[in-house]
């Protein structure tokens, strides 16, 4: 069946990239560029980004069989199935990058050992800048014990109750993130968005009914993994233990839900050494990372 193009048009089409990732994480489990939750997430936690985006996708029929997500003015994440990786397709994908890109440095990702994808791009004149960015990427298995999260008297550990917590919601997130373009507005977007489910938006509650620490678990059930994207921690509120206690309050509700796996995506920068250091304490392990490339022009 011959592939065509075109750009996003509604909500289905988030569906369709969401089902691509699926399939390949089926194929190549957590070597999956991206998870359903990071689309669903990157699409609904800020209002009137769509200005900011252009996106496309290539269909085969109605089956996504690549996508490419341009953050103005230059920043490109895409996707594209296995079997179309290093062919005409994939070099597509790229053609409309750099020709809808705006003026000055182009910006792609890369997974460490994914020498195809590499190579391509090496070949279009990306390069890796110095320094660079990267994120690692975490994972980890589901089948054995989870410890119990210790918690001070009074503060309790549970999950979101739809609108009647999303003023807390909110502010949890902002004050973990300061300054944050998440607002009430928005968070609502993400609570209609698949496959957001309140029962796996964890959060700690203080004595006084504030949150202080929250993991918000995004449920592949296909594949039976979960994703934390994204977790914080108030700022007044840290070194306390309370970031590792919502975590693994959040494996233990995706182990319940019957996940076999997590993952979880972590900064390189060296103020990220801390979320990289919780996440290995709490058994996850880094299996991977994804690398910036840039092209100048």
């Amino acid at each position: 069946m011959p592939i065509a193009s075109r750009p996003y048009e509604s909500d289905d089409d988030l569906r369709r990239m969401q089902a691509l990732q699926q399939e390949l994480w089926t194929l190549e489990g957590e070597r999956t560029h991206t998870h359903i939750g990071d689309l669903a997430w990157w699409v609904s936690m800020h209002v009137g980004r769509e200005r900011e985006w252009k996106r496309r996708l290539w269909l085969e029929g109605d089956r996504c069989v690549a996508w490419g997500w341009l953050d103005r003015p230059a920043s490109l994440d895409y996707e594209v199935h296995r079997d179309y990786r290093g062919v005409e397709l994939h070099e597509e994908v790229l053609d409309w990058l750099e020709s809808e890109a705006g003026d000055g440095t182009l910006q792609a990702w890369v997974m460490d050992g994914d020498d195809v994808s590499l190579e391509l791009l090496t070949r279009r004149g990306f390069r890796q800048p110095d320094p660079y960015k990267w994120y690692a990427y975490h994972v980890q298995e589901l089948d054995g014990p989870i410890a119990q999260p210790s918690i001070p008297d009074g503060f309790t550990l549970r999950t979101v109750n739809g609108d009647g917590d999303l003023r807390e919601r909110v502010e949890v997130h902002r004050a973990a993130w300061d300054p944050s373009r998440v607002t009430e507005e928005s968070y609502r977007n993400v609570m209609r968005t698949w496959p957001y489910r309140p029962d796996l938006d964890c959060v700690l509650e203080a004595p006084d009914g504030a949150f202080v620490s929250y993991v918000l678990c995004w449920y592949d059930e296909v594949n039976r993994v979960g994703e934390f994207e994204p977790v914080g921690t108030h700022a007044g509120f840290r070194r306390r233990g309370f970031g590792a206690a919502v975590c693994t309050y959040a494996l233990q509700r995706l182990r319940e839900e019957g996940a076999q796996k997590a993952i979880v995506y972590a900064g390189g920068r060296d103020e990220d050494l801390q979320a990289r250091a919780l996440y290995e304490s709490l058994g996850f392990r880094r299996h991977t990372r994804m690398t910036e490339l840039r092209k100048e022009r």
